[in-house]
């Protein structure tokens, strides 16, 4: 095992996932984009162009001149969406260029007479065809979601190009019509029928054409993605879950963040001896592993060296999020990867707690005012509890959710209750009222994984909003003081960001840029918890384990951390349902139905 920190770079003569890949995708996508521009402006504008062959083209057929320029827009536009994916290696993008670039060079001959034009598509398609062996990625999974996506983008990018289309003749225009009459032919030409707006001479037809183009291409693409064959975002099948619960069941208590391995939203790769896994998602991209690989660390790099390989290809991000130090030094050292460090989880240890001395002042204060409020804290398995209380508890966590999304990925498990996690732990607070709600008197739920055979992790704070503040508080002073008649020896609590900038950002002495950082991660605490997790987790005086985030190459910590941020959940880029149909929504009125109907039944 390697004895350097992680934070610098390891570099191995042997990457696992083979030589790094060279610079020709990514020129050849950003020229496919320049070619897919020109191939626009020269459907749109015809102006836009340097003849040299007028003469060749008075043969060519009068007619063909509108096609053409539909041609050359739907190649441009086509060629624009496919630059990103010859950017990522993929072979189906480079089968489409393959195609579409020849017929862009026959749409910029016919309709443009321009040599350069013809010259620039053919010079983009030898590269092309000489470096076919890099695009080789695999497709990202994918749903039929995409096909909505595609069908509101395109539509509002095809409107936006189809009034540059039709305001792009004026000297051909016939009157002066207005904005809304030209947004009413873009609509009408998108689905092929002629609008108010007229043009003298082939102009109307070099429009309608163009306009009918847009629309055909959005109608064909969504068509496409909604029929084509569905690959759903990867999930644990029941065979896997079985293998990564042996592999707990041996090794659990290596990591804090082991048991979250089991989301069933994640996807997993083993060795070849099934001694150790990584388990993934795959997230713009970017495919996030999250904690250090699960089971025996001698086989590690052969789950690492699985993950690598299924990275390249997909022609994914590799990136692992909230790695202890000692699965960076790992990971670094197997891949050549980078490693940063990322914050810090606090882990209480039970012999040391106590709610004695004057460190433990404020918590102990807070705890001994609720408790004289009348609340009672209960600390059981969830195997010990009964079915009717556990729907309770869920129906609970999920109405008291803060946001319609559920958030957590690397330290949340995304379910309570299911009858395979029988160990977890739940400590519930409880006060009778004089008008109890929908769930009776329950007030507040914390939800522990296991952690091992004699450590339990956090996974969930909820609280009734009508409750007096500190109820989490209750309930971890609560799961501490349970902790040894459960066999629990360790509690590791929230994953502080940027814990160690914040803690000595305020201590005298720091420099300028110390305090200048830690003032800029107060600022973004207004709508991130960032000081806010950290000065709770600090009440409890745990010991702070460093995370680390892993990651290829500097230019990409910008791209997984928008990853990481959809991942957890504080990032949605879905179509959100209406409010009324909400699950949150739904389940308040289910809620206050049947608080309206024990009240008429008392009545």
């Amino acid at each position: 095992m390697s004895g350097g920190v992680p934070t610098r770079s390891h570099r191995v003569r042997r990457a696992l996932s083979g030589p790094r890949p060279e610079a020709v995708p990514a020129l050849v996508g950003r020229a496919c984009a320049l070619v897919g521009l020109v191939d626009i402006a020269a459907g749109v504008f015809p102006r836009f162009r340097h003849s040299r062959m007028h003469t060749l083209a008075e043969v060519l057929p009068g007619a063909f001149g509108p096609f053409a320029a539909a041609l050359s827009l739907s190649a441009g536009v086509l060629l624009l969406l496919l630059a990103h994916g010859l950017k990522r290696h993929k072979r189906r993008a480079w089968r489409a260029a393959v195609v579409l670039l020849p017929a862009g060079a026959v749409a910029q001959f016919t309709y443009r007479h321009s040599l350069v034009g013809v010259l620039i598509s053919l010079a983009l398609l030898a590269p092309l065809l000489r470096h076919r062996d890099q695009f080789a990625a695999l497709p990202d999974p994918r749903s039929r979601w995409r096909a909505l996506t595609n069908f509101v983008l395109m539509g509002a990018g095809s409107l936006a190009l189809g009034l540059v289309i039709v305001s792009a003749h004026p000297d051909r225009l016939v009157g002066d019509p207005s904005m809304a009459d030209r947004i009413a032919h873009v609509l009408y030409g998108l689905f092929g029928f002629e609008g108010p707006v007229d043009y003298q001479g082939n102009t109307s037809w070099t429009v309608a054409f163009s306009l009918g183009a847009l629309g055909l291409l959005t109608a064909i693409t969504t068509i496409y993605l909604a029929f084509r064959p569905e690959h759903p975002a990867a999930r644990l099948t029941p065979e896997d879950e079985s293998r990564l619960r042996a592999l707990l069941d041996k090794h659990g208590g290596r990591d804090s963040l082991g048991h979250f391995a089991l989301r069933r939203d994640k996807a997993v790769v083993f060795s070849p001896s099934g001694k150790a896994a990584v388990t993934y998602r795959v997230v713009s991209g970017v495919m996030l592993a999250s904690g250090d690989p699960i089971g025996d660390v001698e086989a590690w790099p052969g789950a690492i060296e699985r993950f690598m390989d299924e990275a390249k290809a997909h022609s994914w991000t590799p990136a692992v999020m909230g790695c202890s130090e000692t699965g960076g030094e790992v990971w670094t050292r197997e891949t050549g990867l980078d490693a940063l460090e990322l914050g810090d989880e606090a882990v209480v240890d039970v012999a040391d707690f106590s709610l004695a001395g004057r460190a433990m002042r404020n918590v102990r204060q807070m705890v001994k005012r609720i408790e004289r409020a009348g609340y009672e804290t209960r600390v059981r398995r969830v195997r010990d509890l009964g079915e009717a209380e556990l729907e309770r508890i869920r129906r609970a966590a999920e109405d008291w959710r803060g946001t319609d999304t559920e958030r957590g990925f690397s330290m949340a498990l995304g379910r309570i209750g299911d009858p395979a996690d029988g160990d977890c732990l739940v400590a519930t607070a409880h006060k009778a009222d004089d008008q109890p709600g929908p769930y009776g008197d329950l007030k507040a739920i914390l939800h522990f994984v296991p952690w091992g055979t004699d450590g339990v992790s956090l996974d969930l704070m909820r609280r009734d909003r009508a409750a007096d503040p500190g109820m989490n508080e209750l309930l971890i002073v609560a799961a501490l003081q349970a902790a040894p008649r459960l066999g629990i020896e360790r509690v590791s609590l929230n994953f502080a960001m940027f814990r160690a900038a914040l803690a000595r950002g305020e201590k005298i002495g720091a420099g300028p840029v110390l305090r200048a950082w830690r003032g800029l991660l107060v600022f973004l605490s207004r709508w991130f918890q960032i000081e806010s997790l950290y000065k709770f987790n600090a009440k409890f005086q745990p010991r702070w384990e460093p995370r680390f985030v892993v990651y290829r190459a500097s230019g990409d910590l910008p791209r997984i951390g928008f990853a990481a941020m959809q991942a957890e959940g504080f990032v949605n880029l879905a179509l959100p349902l209406p409010r009324f149909l909400s699950r949150r929504t739904v389940a308040a009125r289910a809620c206050a139905h049947a608080v309206a109907e024990r009240d008429v039944q008392a009545a």
